[in-house]
């Protein structure tokens, strides 16, 4: 219950309680329901399950907190994905600043970019521009149709579709040549 609400006295308490907790036991389900399709999306983007988790769960809190309007929107995975996604970008912009900062003061020989190496496809994946990315893994990873991923990422079917072509065709000829090299 929360703070400062009181409950009246009802002859039913299982059903009093339940109707004061219809709002949780939604964002409950819909927790339960996103938490590992959202993970996989933030993992993939990253390259890092650990910062996939914790990008989540700033997701899952930002959503917790808008959860009486984002609760009645038709695809509230939607809103999700598009808080993710920018949590994402926020992430690789911080970051990029954090490489170049230590590129600065790195001594010769030492390494700055501390990441394992992880698979092969995900990280050309994350090398293509941040569009193309999204959309591929939204496209992908998810199995998201094209119209949804439109939805997610707040721009038209037409330029998702570009997108998705672009970031084919720049995975084929990345692929493609590391299968011609060995």
């Amino acid at each position: 219950m929360r703070a400062g609400r009181r409950t009246a006295d009802h002859g039913d308490e299982p059903a009093a309680r339940a109707a004061l907790t219809t709002g949780p036991v939604d964002f409950e389900r819909f927790y339960l329901d996103e938490y590992r399709p959202l993970l996989r999306l933030a993992w993939s983007l990253t390259g890092r399950r650990d910062l996939g988790e914790e990008l989540v769960q700033e997701t899952m809190l930002a959503v917790h907190g808008r959860w009486h309007d984002v609760g009645g929107y038709d695809a509230p995975g939607a809103y999700a994905r598009r808080v993710l996604l920018n949590a994402c970008r926020s992430f690789a912009r911080r970051r990029a600043v954090e490489v170049k900062a230590m590129d600065r003061v790195a001594r010769p020989g030492t390494v700055t970019d501390p990441r394992p190496p992880d698979d092969e496809l995900w990280a050309a994946v994350r090398d293509l521009p941040e569009r193309q990315c999204q959309a591929v893994a939204l496209h992908y990873l998810e199995d998201r149709p094209v119209a949804e991923i439109a939805d997610v990422l707040g721009i038209t079917v037409a330029t998702t579709k570009v997108h998705l072509h672009r970031g084919r065709q720049a995975l084929a000829a990345r692929l493609g040549s590391r299968e011609e090299e060995r």
